[in-house]
């Protein structure tokens, strides 16, 4: 048994690994969880190419790096490329809790199956967030209003209009993205979107999205399990 773990989040781009390095990984230190971000393999390829070929290469050479540390990944429902699995049966689904469980199920399953001797069942912990970063930032409408310096009341509409900060996107056009930008368009990922973050705060993401919530109770829940 440990009283820390190590884990290396495979993710989608330079947004998450920033997110990740600048906030996430500072909340978790506190809890003896230790995480380092690495992009998907080609990782100066442009975002939603996320291939589980690319992926499960990835994921098979972390889990044989070493015995003692986990894998997970941070990759965008909306950006997996056909040959992920599960694709079909969470499409299907419209609670983010549902798609993140047919999705996240389905995963695992195609992981275990081709990497069980790694202990996969157990190292492996896969995490696709239902819509992209930006779904967080709606998480406290007060921050992000002010970082954008935009009326609190624009962000409060889109809030109440799908009740979910994980249910914000219908569209390509009107992912939390865009939806920021046409609100600010000077918005930028790494820079106008991590200081909305760092301001929010991770207690209050998890308050506010569940879907990310239930990632960090699974990786909490592996301090102190045998390895």
């Amino acid at each position: 048994m440990s009283d820390y773990i190590e884990i290396v989040v495979i993710v989608e781009g330079r947004t998450e690994e920033i997110f990740i390095n600048k906030i996430l990984k500072d909340y978790l230190d506190q809890k003896n969880i230790f995480m380092t971000p690495i992009q998907i393999s080609k990782p100066g390829q442009k975002g939603r190419d996320v291939r589980f070929s690319r992926a499960i290469n990835d994921i098979s050479l972390h889990l044989k790096q070493r015995e003692d540390t986990y894998i997970s990944l941070f990759f965008d429902y909306y950006g997996l490329k056909n040959d992920w699995p599960g694709l079909d049966e969470a499409h299907k689904k419209t609670k983010p809790s549902e798609i993140a469980s047919a999705i996240n199920n389905a995963t695992q399953s195609a992981v275990d199956k081709k990497l069980s001797k790694y202990r996969s069942d157990t190292r492996f912990i896969p995490y696709i967030a239902v819509h992209e970063f930006e779904s967080l930032l709606f998480s406290d409408p007060m921050k992000t209003a002010l970082v954008l310096k935009v009326n609190q009341g624009k962000i409060d509409t889109i809030i109440n209009q799908f009740g979910d900060p994980e249910k914000i996107n219908n569209s390509p056009k009107t992912a939390p993205s865009k939806r920021l930008k046409k609100l600010y368009p000077r918005y930028k990922k790494t820079i106008t979107g991590i200081t909305a973050a760092r301001d929010i705060g991770i207690p209050k993401m998890r308050e506010k999205c569940k879907v990310f919530d239930h990632w960090l109770s699974q990786l909490e829940s592996l301090v102190g399990e045998p390895r």
